[in-house]
């Protein structure tokens, strides 16, 4: 990934927040020189430094029958920017563009099968996204139907080696710029601008 220094983002405390409101992910792998890509729910879990990831594909799926080096992308809020929401728009010839927050993740991918450990991943991927709706269906360990529609997935947990992690968010421009970016995004009534001005409100509170 092109990564500007000035848009690098090394606090983990960032991905943890990225990763949390962002898991529908996009996983990256080569074969036979080609790209496979499945984009799916991640669960994700940070210890310290270590970093895990676990989803599963449909069995059918040719992603299903890889282990060893991927990419996960986490694909977070953007928005377009204006050149003409800057002061300094004709003095400095500005341009449009874009801000972003997403995260590369690298590392190696191992893959399972069995019924414990499928029916596990099912019941905390259910748990987390039911309670995002307030509904309350549930993996049923001891019902058979439950358990044999598990022999159509194959699970997978994703150890992270390597971080990239951008967020693009108008740090090479001056404060006026910046300010005057947050407002227009502000006050736009779609959920992702809100988002970036939110993260860029926050890097600016860091920075004070």
């Amino acid at each position: 990934m092109y990564l500007p220094r000035a848009f690098a983002e090394t606090d983990l405390g960032a991905l943890d927040r990225l990763a949390d409101a962002y898991d529908f992910a996009s996983l990256i792998t080569v074969r036979e020189g080609a790209p496979e890509v499945s984009h799916l729910p991640l669960l994700y879990r940070r210890e310290g430094e270590r970093i895990e990831l676990r989803g599963h594909w449909a069995r059918p799926n040719p992603q299903a029958r890889h282990a060893g080096p991927a990419l996960v992308v986490l694909q977070g809020p953007h928005a377009y920017v204006s050149p003409g929401w800057y002061p300094d728009k004709e003095s400095a010839a500005r341009v449009p563009t874009w801000n972003y927050a997403l995260a590369h993740l690298h590392g190696e991918l191992q893959t399972f099968e069995d019924e414990t450990g499928l029916a596990q991943l099912v019941d905390d991927l259910s748990r987390r996204h039911e309670a995002r709706l307030g509904s309350d269906w549930r993996f049923e360990f001891e019902r058979d139907d439950h358990r044999r529609q598990l022999r159509g997935i194959v699970g997978f947990r994703f150890l992270v080696e390597r971080i990239e992690l951008k967020f693009k968010l108008s740090q090479n421009h001056p404060q006026a710029n910046r300010d005057s970016v947050v407002a227009r995004l502000q006050a736009q009534d779609r959920d992702d601008s809100r988002a970036i001005a939110a993260l860029m409100r926050e890097r600016a509170a860091q920075a004070e």
